[in-house]
């Protein structure tokens, strides 16, 4: 594997994790928004899946965003007799978004993607040396 390979290899780990940050932001953003009618459903927790593809023209295994799903966790309940989408007994559905969760797993794909971040540096670094030392 040369240079030029690393850095495409670090790079499409960047875009992995920065659809994973977008899509905990979204989480967090939305760990409160619950259900406007009785019996609707609130917001529910989307995850990311990483998968590897295959790039002939490179010769490179990349990692890519295999899917975005849902949770399947079930949603909290919380008592609100007032809200618009209580139940019959005053209780409202809550999303299943766990904030300290969240800030933990965004934690990780920051520091995941700072790691490729730092990869592509070091090897630009690697290649500017390179051309200095072969002027």
């Amino acid at each position: 594997m040369d240079l030029q390979d690393a850095m495409r290899l670090s790079a499409s780990g960047m875009r992995a994790q920065g659809t994973r940050l977008r899509v905990i932001a979204e989480n967090v953003a939305n760990s409160s928004s619950m259900a406007q009618a009785p019996g609707g459903e609130p917001y529910r927790r989307k995850l990311v899946s990483f998968g590897t593809v295959m790039d002939r023209e490179l010769g490179l295994e990349k990692v890519r965003v295999a899917s975005i799903f849902t949770d399947k966790d079930s949603f909290g309940r919380k008592f609100m007799p007032g809200h618009p989408a209580a139940d019959e007994d005053g209780y409202v559905l809550t999303p299943n978004v766990n904030p300290l969760m969240e800030m933990a797993d965004m934690r990780e794909a920051q520091r995941t993607y700072e790691a490729n971040l730092r990869a592509i540096q070091t090897v630009r670094m690697m290649l500017t040396r390179t051309m200095e030392l072969l002027k």
